[in-house]
């Protein structure tokens, strides 16, 4: 048999942005080999559609939210493929044929641990009739809104840090990549519809957990002395991203500083610093 590709999504109140997608994986031809959904802390009607109209994937219910890459993790875990899409509840592949391109992706480049594509995505509206998308080439990160990776390479690695709740796992996975001799490759000749979805989504939530699981990536992963200059230009850089949002984010950024301090014990515990030459090599890649 040829290798397995599951479809992957955590979901939370978006019930319509959740039927929208599946509409749309239901066009895809060959057709995933399993659907994992996590109901990541759902108050609305979504569990009760996937359960009456999903009934063939697998679902996972979380009464109380673990988050997105908790959620995530656990379903990569127990996927029967080798290969997993990941998705949001709000994106789905924009080319019916798109799974039967991912196995030869792969085999050609047997290094390869993670590919992803372009987004047509409502959040930067020029791309929704963007038709270049420039060349393939290896990023330092990916989404994983619209992103396949290799389980076994997952599982060598340890896959995502739960701790971080939401955000920065995947270029915290991906410097992992790098160290190990992995690559992570764009590839524009596929895409991924991302409506993005606004509801429910705390920009300064996000800005706040992406400051502070980059600091704690860091700090697992980069060597002394290296990691104290590095985190001085991440925590000047998230402060000067917060000063163009205006005096509010300004004089809330210390919040994310106090719960980066409050992680310091665990992730001394889980430190396993890289090679500096692996990790300023990965540093050198472009972001996506």
């Amino acid at each position: 048999m040829p290798p397995q590709v599951s479809i992957v999504i955590t979901t939370k109140n978006r019930l319509d942005a959740l039927k929208r997608t599946c509409r749309a994986l239901q066009k895809l031809s060959p057709p995933p080999s399993q659907v994992l959904i996590t109901a990541d802390g759902c108050t609305d009607a979504t569990v009760d559609f996937i359960k009456s109209e999903l009934s063939h994937a697998r679902l996972w219910v979380n009464e109380i939210s673990i988050g997105s890459v908790a959620s995530r993790d656990r379903m990569i875990r127990e996927a029967d493929g080798e290969f997993f899409l990941l998705l949001d509840d709000d994106s789905y592949p924009e080319q019916p044929d798109f799974i039967a391109h991912l196995i030869p992706i792969f085999e050609q480049t047997p290094a390869l641990a993670v590919i992803h594509f372009p987004q047509r995505t409502d959040e930067y509206p020029e791309t929704i009739s963007q038709k270049d998308f420039g060349s393939a080439h290896l990023t330092k990160s990916y989404s994983d809104c619209g992103a396949v990776l290799r389980r076994s390479r997952y599982l060598e690695l340890g896959g995502y840090e739960r701790l971080f709740f939401h955000a920065y796992e995947e270029p915290d996975y991906t410097v992992r990549c790098v160290a190990a001799g992995y690559k992570t490759l764009f590839i524009p000749t596929l895409s991924i519809r991302h409506h993005y979805v606004r509801e429910f989504r705390n920009e300064m939530r996000t800005h706040h957990l992406h400051a502070r699981n980059e600091f704690w990536s860091a700090l697992m992963r980069c060597p002394f002395p290296y990691f104290f200059l590095l985190s001085i230009y991440q925590a000047l850089s998230q402060f000067r991203y917060a000063s163009t949002r205006g005096l509010s984010w300004v004089i809330r950024e210390p919040i994310w500083w106090w719960k980066a301090l409050k992680g310091i014990p665990f992730c001394l515990k889980k430190r396993s610093p890289l090679p500096w030459s692996a990790y300023r090599r990965w540093l050198k890649l472009p972001a996506k």
